[in-house]
């Protein structure tokens, strides 16, 4: 006789009602299309409710819905969305911000820049970014506020990002000398970013889909990765406020796996995933 496979534990179902009703909520609240994504909900979260002592996704919903901290709709987003990060991912970018963008841009600000990693997750972005400007400016950095603000809608993430505290396998993309200089390392299986790389980054809670409220515009915005989750109206909605937000000659960021409407946006295509405001597009 052979071994006798363990019993499958029965998906919780969700209902035409409450899949309507719950993929409403998410769309209208953080823009994400889970249309097409019903088994999927299902699948990935039937453990949730059970582990949670739910018996229906009605249930779910009602706490999901009554959740003040965010902790809850971060859960389902995570559970429904597949979030991979860790330094130097699409690396190009950030030789183009250390070859290309911020040699313009030092020649045309003063001593200021204000820059945005929109979507944060737990810190990466940021803090590769700063590790690029740090890298770019050597010692004329201490001139220059470039201070940078990063977003997200979880406030969970945003704590772990603040710790700036990363596994080994986080940091194998960055080369061995930014590593030395940039981090402090805890064990072998974990790094901490260094205290001079933390004090740039600023971390808020900030949902995209809210208006976006600035009192300068900005000279750098990266927004990678994110946008894939949204649907063609909302990602040209998305644009066109980056775009109000962004200074003359300023650059937009995207990830590679997304893509713009040219049609519709101001912006300028420069590279794949790399976008510039032109000089004449007028400050917002």
């Amino acid at each position: 006789m052979g071994m006798e496979q363990p019993p499958q534990i029965p998906l919780i179902q969700i209902s035409d009602k409450e899949f309507h009703e719950l993929i409403a909520f998410v769309y209208k609240k953080y823009g994400i299309d889970l249309t097409k994504k019903r088994q999927l909900i299902q699948g990935r979260l039937s453990n949730t409710l059970k582990s949670k002592g739910l018996i229906n996704f009605s249930q779910y919903m009602e706490l999901l819905f009554n959740d003040k901290s965010g902790e809850e709709i971060h859960h389902f987003l995570n559970k429904i969305t597949t979030n991979h990060s860790y330094f130097a991912r699409e690396n190009d970018h950030f030789n183009f911000l250390m070859n290309t963008a911020l040699p313009y841009l030092e020649k045309e600000r003063h001593r200021d820049l204000r820059i945005w990693s929109a979507g944060c997750s737990a810190g990466q972005e940021p803090y590769n970014i700063a590790m690029a400007i740090d890298q770019y400016f050597g010692p004329r950095k201490a001139a220059w506020d470039t201070t940078i603000l990063a977003t997200d809608i979880s406030t969970n993430v945003l704590a772990k990002a603040k710790q700036g505290i990363y596994p080994a396998e986080n940091l194998k993309g960055l080369p061995p000398h930014w590593i030395t200089r940039y981090f402090q390392k805890l064990s072998n299986e974990e790094y901490q970013v260094a205290d001079k790389i933390r004090r740039e980054v600023v971390y808020r809670i900030f949902n995209l889909m809210d208006p976006f409220v600035q009192k300068k515009p900005f000279d750098i915005i990266f927004c990678r990765n994110v946008m894939i989750y949204f649907d063609a109206q909302t990602t040209n909605q998305l644009v066109e406020k980056f775009y109000q937000a962004t200074a003359p000659g300023g650059y937009l960021f995207i990830g590679h796996s997304e893509s713009i409407n040219k049609e519709r946006t101001q912006y300028r295509y420069l590279c794949p995933a790399i976008y510039q405001k032109p000089v004449g597009g007028g400050r917002s």
